[in-house]
């Protein structure tokens, strides 16, 4: 590629915010034609360039080119009319409004008198939609959509204007396995017509499907750029963290205490049937399976937000009824959500109040809240979990997805709970902060704790469970324990194939 003049070139870039340096001299280039990886752990500066490529932020230092002239990015229209387009990993999309205005919103195609041709924009927005193969239309109301299918309309946005450079920030993350396929499709369409694309992940197997180099950044700095096929997992893991990881599967053997969790016949209407295990004190139990199997739908019903249709839940031995999260709360039980942004945090709030919310009753002193004590236990947990944040006083909603993700690990771990439950604990976390969250919740289980582990990840599953709940369309297919399960065996039975079925 040297003989080519990249179509994009970022030198020395430079940021700060008060008290942070969040990009310290940061270079790469992207080619026409090529997927470009890049890489780092959370707070690592991904995101702090992205919005400077994208004119959110101005630069206090260095220079963009583009196909070798200095551009300036003054904001995002400036941004795209120059031919760079982004595909958010957090959706911004007008609910209310149809897929057509959506994708072309702030560009509807217009007749005299500045109408909008409605025939025109419904006729173009279906030609991008036969292309990404979805199933709704252009008239659909975007809040009628599937998160997923809300993320193919983002994707849609980049097919509309003639793109120089597509960055994808997180775009599978909330994608089926089918919808991946076409997404990847789309990559190469797009490849194959000379657009350079920057594709930020922390998923590395689809880093090294799609892409071709890969640049990797740490604590701000540049790291450098290599070659994806020259490069391995633990190559660019050493590079994004500067140390090696522990990978192995779980092969811990420490003393089981009591059942601390008991599930007998629970139901819940359609969702799930007949569902029964139990969780013991120093055990992790994984929840494996496709989307759709039920697994977070029997998390929120021991937490309190289903009502389950039959069955008993028992804490202790003794049988429960839990009818809120109050009442789970108060019988020990946390619940970390998949759905960090709509379901664990307050994004207005600062870390520390949105750390400690769950516990405001108990750390009055009088009619007011203690603050030291609130400090000391952001303190503790900002310690323990490695949280990246200028402080307490910072707003939850301006710290990157892992660092949100751990202030509601935080949360529910400084309520010292009976029964921890983890729904997708590590989803849209760098392997760095992936590593240290499973290393976690094998110390919790060590010390005692009950942990439930709902994960689309085999590798992470593997890796934490002592056992492991396969499920298939809301029913146990099977239960394995760390010692005797396959990967070959795991995906038979979230299949809904048994051995004697798949024999």
């Amino acid at each position: 590629m040297t003989d080519v003049k990249p179509v994009l070139r970022l030198e020395d870039i430079v940021k700060t915010f008060p008290g942070v340096r969040a990009l310290d001299g940061v270079s790469f280039s992207v080619f026409p034609g090529e997927v470009h990886a890049l890489m780092g752990e959370n707070g690592a500066g991904k995101s702090t360039l992205m919005k400077v490529l994208g004119g959110i932020y101005q630069p206090d230092g260095g220079a963009i080119f583009m196909e070798d002239q200095q551009v300036v990015m003054a904001g995002p229209l400036e941004a795209k009319a120059k031919g760079v387009m982004f595909i958010h990993q957090e959706l911004s999309l007008a609910a209310e409004l149809s897929v057509a205005e959506n994708i072309y919103l702030g560009e509807l195609p217009r007749k005299s008198f500045g109408r909008v041709d409605w025939a025109k924009l419904t006729e173009q927005t279906d030609a991008i939609l036969k292309k990404l193969n979805v199933s709704f239309d252009a008239k659909t109301r975007v809040g009628d959509l599937s998160i997923a299918n809300q993320q193919m309309v983002e994707i849609a946005r980049a097919l509309t204007v003639d793109a120089k450079a597509v960055i994808f920030d997180e775009p599978t993350a909330s994608l089926t396995d089918a919808e991946k396929v076409v997404l990847f499709d789309v990559i190469a369409d797009l490849k194959r017509d000379g657009v350079g694309i920057i594709y930020i992940s922390h998923r590395m197997e689809e880093i090294f499907k799609i892409t071709d180099r890969i640049s990797v950044l740490r604590d701000g700095q540049y790291q450098g750029t290599v070659n994806t096929a020259d490069s391995t997992e633990e190559s660019i893991t050493q590079m994004m963290i500067g140390r090696k990881l522990d990978l192995s599967r779980n092969a811990s053997h420490h003393e089981l205490g009591d059942v601390a969790l008991e599930v007998r016949g629970l139901s819940c209407g359609k969702l799930y049937q007949d569902i029964n295990f139990e969780v013991r004190r120093g055990e992790v139990v994984g929840f494996y399976g496709l989307v759709g199997a039920g697994r977070t739908e029997i998390a929120e019903t021991l937490f309190g937000l289903r009502e389950p249709s039959a069955g008993q839940i028992l804490l202790e031995g003794e049988e429960v009824r839990i009818h809120s999260p109050a009442d789970a709360i108060s019988r020990g039980i946390s619940l970390v959500p998949e759905d960090r942004k709509g379901q664990g945090l307050v994004l207005g709030m600062n870390c520390r109040d949105n750390m400690t919310l769950p516990q405001v009753d108990d750390l009055k002193a009088g009619p007011f809240v203690a603050e030291g004590a609130e400090v000391a236990i952001f303190d503790q947990y900002r310690d323990r979990l490695d949280i990246r944040t200028p402080g307490w006083r910072a707003q939850a909603g301006n710290l990157s997805g892992g660092n949100q993700q751990k202030i509601v690990i935080g949360k529910w771990l400084s309520m010292h709970p009976n029964l921890l439950i983890v729904d997708e604990p590590t989803r849209g976390i760098d392997v760095g902060s992936k590593s240290e969250i499973h290393k976690l919740l094998r110390e919790l289980a060590a010390q005692g704790y009950a942990v439930m582990v709902i994960s689309s990840e085999m590798p992470e599953v593997l890796h934490v469970s002592d056992r492991i709940i396969a499920m298939y369309s809301g029913r146990v297919m099977r239960t394995f324990t760390s010692e005797e399960v396959t990967e070959d065996s795991l995906i038979k039975a979230i299949s809904g194939l048994s051995d004697d079925k798949a024999a």
